[in-house]
């Protein structure tokens, strides 16, 4: 664990390590590094798909320091580019990937929604699903309704 003697600083490396040991116990990631990876794309991925409004909201449900990594790179004005299908999604979290990544960019994101379901509040999630394109809601609502 981190010691940054700042409490606020300690709680979310804390925060986010449980999120990551999620992923790796629940959806058997071979470790936290592979983990963060797949958290990292599929938040990238997912943030481009929502309004600016959207996005934000989403963001404030994050651990701090998940939330930076969320909104790395991020240009606030850039036109969203909607997705037709899945797989324009998984091709999209596939490109945030590290190359040779062990794992099926579907697959990916269906564990990372699958995370974000259980840690972020039920309402808000509801809520992105309904406002997700509709040929991507299936891949989150997946994870949900098993």
């Amino acid at each position: 664990m981190s010691d940054t003697q700042v409490a606020a600083l300690d709680h979310t490396v804390q925060l986010t390590n449980l999120w990551l040991k999620k992923l790796v116990d629940q959806h058997r990631f071979s470790d936290r590094h592979e983990a963060y990876n797949a958290l990292r794309a599929v938040l990238h991925a997912l943030r481009d798909q929502l309004t600016v409004e959207q996005a934000v909201h989403l963001s404030a449900q994050l651990p701090m320091l998940v939330r930076g990594i969320y909104f790395e790179n991020w240009h606030i004005g850039a036109e969203r580019k909607r997705m037709r299908s899945i797989d324009d999604f998984t091709q999209q979290v596939a490109n945030h990937l590290p190359p040779q990544f062990p794992r099926d960019p579907k697959a990916t994101s269906r564990a990372v929604f699958d995370l974000l379901s259980q840690e972020i509040d039920p309402g808000l999630s509801e809520k992105l699903i309904d406002e997700l394109p509709e040929v991507l809601r299936p891949l989150w609502l997946s994870v949900i309704e098993r």
